[in-house]
């Protein structure tokens, strides 16, 4: 049988075995010397059996397995900030001395620029680049619009283009 009880100091949950009643131990928490209790200081469950005279109605959730349960949850508390569950891995130094040179650049690519024998191909053709490019290269895509002077229509024209910003 255990015995179940609390450090006065700092309120860790201990479970000793009852052999160690009346023992001196430090706490592994806090390094207080505390003595261990005779008898468990947590409350145990109900032994009154189920269905016997006075013991009210029967709840079906109350007498179930789960509810008989005694759950021993503590928020760890720390003195220093918790280290991260999941931490990134660090890139080597190769991977940052490859990087290191690369400068960054612009490109412009223009819609009008993209049509070939009355198609147009300016997806096939900015899709072409950022493969080339690579995407852990990529810094940003932004779209824009301009304004070009139709010499055959003798109208200004709307089109659009997009600026790839990327390491390279």
């Amino acid at each position: 049988m255990e015995i179940i009880f609390n450090c006065p100091n700092c309120e860790q949950e201990l479970s000793v075995d009852a052999d160690g009643a009346g023992e001196q131990i430090k706490c592994p928490t806090c390094g207080e010397t505390l003595t261990i209790p005779q008898k468990s200081t947590k409350p145990t469950v109900d032994s009154t059996p189920i269905g016997t005279p006075g013991s009210g109605p029967v709840n079906a959730i109350s007498t179930s397995a789960a509810a008989k349960v005694e759950l021993r949850l503590k928020v760890p508390v720390h003195q220093s900030p918790a280290a991260p569950l999941i931490e990134k891995p660090k890139p080597t130094i190769d991977a940052v001395a490859k990087g290191a040179d690369k400068k960054i650049r612009i490109h412009t690519m223009r819609r009008a620029q993209c049509i070939e024998s009355g198609h147009d191909k300016f997806d096939e053709k900015v899709t072409a680049y950022l493969n080339e490019v690579g995407e852990p290269n990529i810094i940003g895509i932004h779209p824009i619009s301009y304004e070009i002077f139709d010499v055959g229509t003798q109208k200004v024209m709307v089109d659009f283009g997009v600026i790839i910003i990327y390491k390279g």
